[in-house]
């Protein structure tokens, strides 16, 4: 963390992704808003500054802007986009409001040497814009560094003052040579180290809790997810005996989840794992309701419910671990500063109660989920594990339609394994982002044999996505859908046809609840 960049955040959909990809570099960085007395503090210690894009317009009334005292700093900075817009009105250039916005795909041209570009070997470039404003006069001491048609000044840089600014965005994939032009700011103009690997930030994570602890006892909600297994991990090498996981099954999990849960922890890596099975009372809690909403908050309070009758019986706790994850932290600071232009706002249902009388331990507060997967890998966590898709928090509650029965529940169960097993058997999981199944509470005509049948509809869902705010759905081949649908027809009762959902997000959403 010594070797850190700030990246001050204006409210673009691309901020998150921006500090990814300087991580990805193994380069520190932390977000904060524009407005945020933090980011001021954390100037002050970090290598170099990097200004993110955003909705607004610096032309308009009252904008976001860059507060004097960043400046003051005299840290190199780069503006990508609203960033670059803000640092031209600051030194008194010209911004002004485009004839002809640029949304997508543009090419670049290098216009002069310059320390940003130093890794890139071609003189065009094609790139990733998204502005409606430009600017149409440079402040005193930059010079232009690349133009498009429609930007004259697609890039800026006064290298005496180490001050860059890019039109466009070198965080997204579709941008050429983007990796390197962020590397060249961080590593070679800013001079940050590259330390920040999974290796390391598992070491100082594990030798900081055990700091920390003492000898103290630690409880967490394990749930089987990425998240709370790497905590786990963490946590059982840092303390060892001194933690105790509660397993709250729902009986909402897909197949033998649980069962694969208290395998991995409990007998594979002798964590102690309490594991409560709780299926009748989640049953008893839902009966007759079908409004998502109202399910998402009593699967919530109820785990809360049980979470606390557990933790009561440990009388030598002292801390409560969760799986914050970084994401989490960037948004809530977002909402604290009246950040507009929320893109998505999404939690996982229910929240431990700050009246448990616990302190919190948080080890992934500071890292993204690609750097907790990683972090798995390198603890020992099996790949099949790290890498699963996306489940939600409510489990299958959300993905059963209408009333959730112990029928439809395990019905859904059978379809989602089958569907599952074969992306993976045709080399198909990993080439899509989120894969389910969802049972409907309607009914279909079928033929069995030689008679008529009147039985369940399971539709399934595969989409393609990088950040999950947009998706496609899969084009999966049709002879694989052939065959999962004749799978779950012909080993599932109960079930008479198969459908598959072909809606992108937007209009639709990931989860069909």
């Amino acid at each position: 963390m010594n070797d850190a960049l700030l990246i001050m955040d204006f409210g673009s959909q691309y901020t998150q992704l921006i500090a990814r990809r300087v991580r990805e570099l193994g380069v520190y960085c932390e977000i904060f808003p524009w407005n945020s007395a933090k980011a001021i503090e954390f100037a002050q210690k970090s290598k170099g500054i990097i200004l993110s894009g955003g909705p607004e317009s610096v032309t308009d009334k009252n904008p976001p802007f860059i507060p004097e005292k960043i400046l003051a700093e005299n840290k190199p900075i780069l503006g990508i986009c609203y960033g670059m817009q803000a640092l031209t009105t600051y030194f008194d250039g010209i911004v002004s409001q485009s004839t002809k916005r640029e949304f997508g795909y543009a090419d670049v041209s290098i216009e002069n040497d310059n320390k940003l570009f130093k890794n890139i070997d071609i003189d065009n470039l094609n790139v990733w814009m998204s502005h409606g404003d430009k600017v149409t006069a440079l402040p005193e001491g930059f010079d232009v560094i690349a133009k498009s048609n429609n930007a004259p000044y697609a890039a800026m840089a006064d290298e005496k003052r180490m001050i860059y600014g890019l039109q466009f965005h070198p965080e997204v994939t579709h941008t050429q040579f983007g990796a390197e032009i962020l590397s060249a700011f961080a590593v070679d103009i800013c001079g940050c180290a590259t330390d920040w690997t999974p290796h390391n930030i598992a070491e100082v994570a594990i030798d900081d809790m055990r700091q920390k602890i003492g000898d103290d006892h630690v409880i967490l909600g394990l749930s089987g997810g990425v998240d709370s297994s790497v905590v786990a991990a963490l946590l059982h090498q840092a303390i060892g005996t001194q933690l105790t996981c509660i397993f709250v099954d729902t009986g909402l999990l897909r197949l033998n989840e649980g069962d694969m849960v208290m395998d991995m922890f409990a007998d594979h890596m002798g964590v102690h794992v309490i594991r409560v099975n709780a299926e009748a009372r989640y049953l008893k809690a839902l009966e007759n309701v079908t409004d998502p909403e109202k399910k998402r908050k009593i699967i919530g309070g109820l785990f809360v419910d049980i979470f606390e009758e557990e933790a009561s019986k440990i009388d030598d706790a002292k801390y409560l671990a969760q799986g914050t994850i970084y994401p989490d932290v960037i948004e809530s600071a977002g909402i604290e500063n009246g950040q507009a232009h929320v893109i998505k706002s999404h939690h996982n249902v229910g929240g431990l109660p700050a009246d448990m009388g616990l302190d919190l331990i948080e080890p992934l507060r500071f890292l993204f989920k690609d750097e907790v997967r990683r972090i798995g890998i390198e603890l020992g966590l099996p790949e099949h594990m790290v890498y699963r898709h996306p489940f939600p928090g409510p489990g299958l509650g959300v993905r059963i339609l209408g009333d959730i029965r112990k029928e439809y529940a395990d019905l859904l169960r059978l379809a989602d394994h089958i569907f599952i097993e074969e992306l993976v058997n045709y080399d198909l999981y990993d080439k899509t982002s989120q894969a389910f199944a969802v049972f409907l509470p309607v009914k279909s005509v079928g033929v069995m044999g030689d008679g008529r049948c009147y039985d369940y509809v399971i539709a399934l869902r595969a989409v393609e996505t990088i950040d999950f705010m947009t998706a496609r759905w899969a084009n999966l081949p049709y002879d694989f859908l052939d065959h999962v649908s004749r799978r779950i027809v012909n080993e599932i009762k109960g079930i008479s046809r198969v459908v598959y959902d072909i809606s992108g997000k937007p209009p639709a959403t990931i989860e069909w609840e």
